[in-house]
């Protein structure tokens, strides 16, 4: 669920058939296995089509969700030995698939039925389905109940397809790592160039759904981890307001800024799947009575005409191909009627100084009580999850050690901690004021910002590279409000390039208007290329 390092911000040779399409198998040359070719369900292309295009096709018998689940069943098959982002599939996907057709004949229609959705797995859901956090100390977990969330997409009609990779432990364990890594899963791999690295944590969320594995993912993220992933992988993602979405049953890293949310191909997706995993939960005291909202009713293609929108520049430092993609993207705001304003966020590089060590005491503390409050075999703390990784060095220690434990486990994890109160205060409050401030002075509608810079190589050994990084997540992450990620371009005409929408709390309607008005204007999200490296 977080990006951040303690830089501290900064073969398949066959052919492949899918759904009766065949796919050639790659030439002697530096381009992979083409899966994208394969992404059609009876005249319908999946990677193109919407929620609401399934749900139109279902309704109209052109396919049932039984036959579309077991396409999908297929499609992660074939094509996820190129990419790793799947690390189990639900047994019983095909009959819960079954008894949505049942419903669907029976008139019932919930607002996903039918849809397949791939979940980070570190979202609980009960045997046989595991909750591993990407760590082997987790495959005797059994919670004895499913996230809420996950409560939500059920009763909304979606089909548990299966879990996603992602960075062990949201990538708070250690430093150097890569991202995309996990003792369970292996190294997720991004599928427009198969040897960069898909960001993290929830890669394994954001390369299923590039790579067309599943209708829809679930994310989670403390600082970067679904907008960053979703940048990088060239799909649109969205990180709500904290209490906006439970975080009842999410392994957690920090309850002061984890939230879910999805990850998608398109805009419309990504407020369809909102809608339904929203709500006031019991377990989760900050989640909020009443906020129910239908955010697709936000999907206005005219919204950026008469928008006041901020840019924060600065962020994307000397990096030319981000800059240039951002200089587009304000080409078109301004083309489309928006007024556009430079702003700079002050007081983030404080309040990131105070992040991470607030982020120790709160994993540690957060994390005790998870463990304690789960069933199964697993390591009963913090420090049982370090010993554990001590004897299991061969698998979890290969490539990188365990030096944020470490830390975390030597802060007391006492949230009453007046240390700890003073840096939590510190970061959260400098962050909401770096974005509410900015918006009163330039009375925006919303702020825009680079997401990423182009993917690294994948490195297992000397970890994620993050030479002139730019991340734009900080300030709407610290600050516990909304950020919406859409495609904007791409760095050598191949790798995704994204850029954020974000404001306010609760201005999850505005941000996903204006993301889906620039979508449409632009268009720029092209499928995956599978290339198996740069010339």
């Amino acid at each position: 669920m977080t990006l951040m390092k303690p830089r501290r911000r900064l073969a398949v040779a066959a052919a492949l058939a899918v759904a009766g399409l065949t796919v050639a198998a790659p030439a002697q040359a530096r381009e992979a296995a083409t899966p994208s070719a394969g992404t059609v369900l009876r005249g319908l292309d999946l990677d193109r089509a919407n929620v609401l295009d399934l749900q139109r096709a279902m309704d109209r018998g052109r396919f049932d969700a039984v036959t579309l689940t077991r396409f999908y069943l297929d499609r992660i098959r074939a094509v996820d030995p190129l990419v790793h982002a799947v690390v189990q599939t639900n047994p019983g996907a095909l009959r819960e698939a079954e008894r949505s057709d049942q419903r669907r004949r029976r008139g019932a229609h919930g607002p996903l039925e039918g849809i397949p959705v791939l979940l980070k797995d570190n979202i609980d859901t009960v045997a046989p389905l595991r909750t591993t956090a990407g760590s082997q100390a987790l495959l005797g977990s059994r919670p004895a109940r499913e996230a809420f969330l996950v409560q939500r997409l059920r009763a909304a009609g979606a089909v548990i397809l299966g879990k996603a990779n992602l960075s062990e432990w949201a990538n708070f364990r250690s430093a150097p790592s890569s991202s995309g890594w996990s003792a369970v899963g292996g190294q997720t791999n991004n599928p427009y160039v198969l040897d960069r690295n898909p960001c993290g944590s929830s890669s394994g969320s954001a390369v299923a759904a590039a790579a067309t594995l599943a209708a829809v993912t679930i994310g989670t993220e403390t600082d970067g981890s679904i907008v960053c992933p979703a940048g990088i992988n060239g799909v649109v993602g969205i990180k709500p307001t904290l209490g906006l979405v439970s975080r009842a049953g999410v392994v957690p890293l920090s309850a002061r800024q984890d939230t879910a949310g999805p990850i998608t191909r398109n805009v419309t997706d990504a407020a369809a799947v909102l809608s339904v995993i929203q709500g006031a939960d019991p377990r989760d005291p900050d989640t909020v009575p009443g906020g129910d909202r239908d955010y697709l009713r936000a999907l206005r293609p005219g919204a950026l005409s008469g928008a006041r929108i901020g840019v924060w520049r600065s962020v994307a430092g000397d990096n030319q191909e981000v800059r240039a993609t951002l200089d587009a993207a304000v080409a078109t705001l301004r083309a489309r009627g928006a007024t556009v304003v430079d702003v700079e966020l002050e007081g983030m590089d404080e309040a990131g100084e105070a992040e991470f060590p607030a982020l120790l005491t709160e994993f540690k503390h957060d994390l005790n009580a998870y463990l304690a409050a789960t069933p199964g075999r697993h390591p009963a703390d913090l420090a049982g999850l370090i010993d554990f990784n001590r004897q299991h060095a061969g698998t979890e220690l290969r490539h990188f050690g365990q030096e944020i434990f470490e830390q975390a486990q030597a802060t007391t994890g006492d949230l009453d901690d007046p240390a700890y109160r003073a840096l939590r205060e510190k970061a959260t409050t400098l962050a909401r004021r770096a974005i509410d401030s900015s918006m009163a002075a330039g009375r925006l509608d919303a702020l825009l910002a680079p997401t990423n810079h182009a993917a690294w190589l994948t490195d297992l050994t000397k970890g994620d590279d993050f030479t002139g990084f730019v991340s734009s997540s900080a300030p709407s992450a610290v600050s516990g409000y909304p950020a919406v990620t859409v495609p904007a371009g791409y760095a050598r005409d191949v790798l995704p390039l994204g850029v954020t929408f974000f404001g306010g709390r609760f201005s999850e309607p505005a941000l996903i208007a204006l993301g889906y008005a620039f979508e449409q204007a632009t268009q720029v999200r092209k499928p995956p290329t599978y290339l198996r490296t740069l010339p």
